[in-house]
């Protein structure tokens, strides 16, 4: 009896560790589907600037429940982004958080960013709430995605074909920046960034530097 009711004791004690999962895309100004001689010629050049979106299809983070809500960490380092296990980066953000969120999904949605991203927001420049409508692996190949956040942030991608290979021994010569699960590159039609915070504004069209996955955790 004793055990039985130590054993209720722990369980009402201890709180329980929600699942939260979703969708993520991140598109790069450097392909992330190459090969070496590719790469090699944009480092330490391009590469510098990556956004990372998170679509949230449910769950809770810090006990606030964020299904159906959106973030973004539009991200700038001084280096090229390449693995963040061998050359980690520390950058700096604007973080774009979904209109709909209240106050306190708000403060969730920018903490949740931010342990995702790690030193990717070493410093938060500015933090923006807009409509953000996202459509992420919304096609066979799992590819195809688009995103749109106000007027700073216009994404779309697509799966990639055979006429994407330049040089015949491509790969995923990048991993992607944040813990994600089964990520496959794609194809960036259009990446555009028209903020303000990171003292630069961008725009990357026809390069494999895309990547979808889920994440949950």
């Amino acid at each position: 009896m004793k055990t039985k009711a130590l054993a209720i004791l722990l369980a009402t004690a201890t709180p329980l560790l929600a699942e939260i999962s979703g969708d993520y895309l991140e598109v790069r100004t450097c392909d992330v589907y190459t090969g070496p001689c590719f790469a090699n010629a944009e480092m330490g050049l391009s590469g510098k600037e990556a956004i990372m979106v998170w679509s949230i299809r449910e769950g809770q983070w810090k006990n606030t429940a964020l299904d159906g809500l959106k973030v973004i960490a539009v991200v700038k380092t001084e280096d090229t982004l390449g693995d963040q296990s061998y050359q980690p980066r520390t950058g700096m953000a604007v973080l774009v958080v979904d209109a709909k969120a209240t106050s306190e999904q708000r403060e969730a949605l920018l903490d949740f960013a931010r342990s995702r991203a790690g030193k990717l927001i070493g410093e938060v420049a500015n933090v923006k709430s807009v409509d953000i409508e996202s459509n992420l692996g919304a096609c066979k190949g799992g590819g195809c995605a688009t995103v749109k956040a106000g007027n700073l942030i216009n994404i779309s991608t697509r799966c990639l074909g055979d006429k994407d290979h330049a040089c015949g021994n491509e790969s995923t010569y990048y991993p992607p920046l944040t813990e994600v699960n089964g990520a496959y590159p794609a194809f960036t039609e259009l990446a555009t960034f028209k903020g303000t915070g990171l003292n630069v504004t961008f725009e990357a069209t026809g390069q494999r530097s895309a990547f979808l996955a889920s994440f949950s955790r």
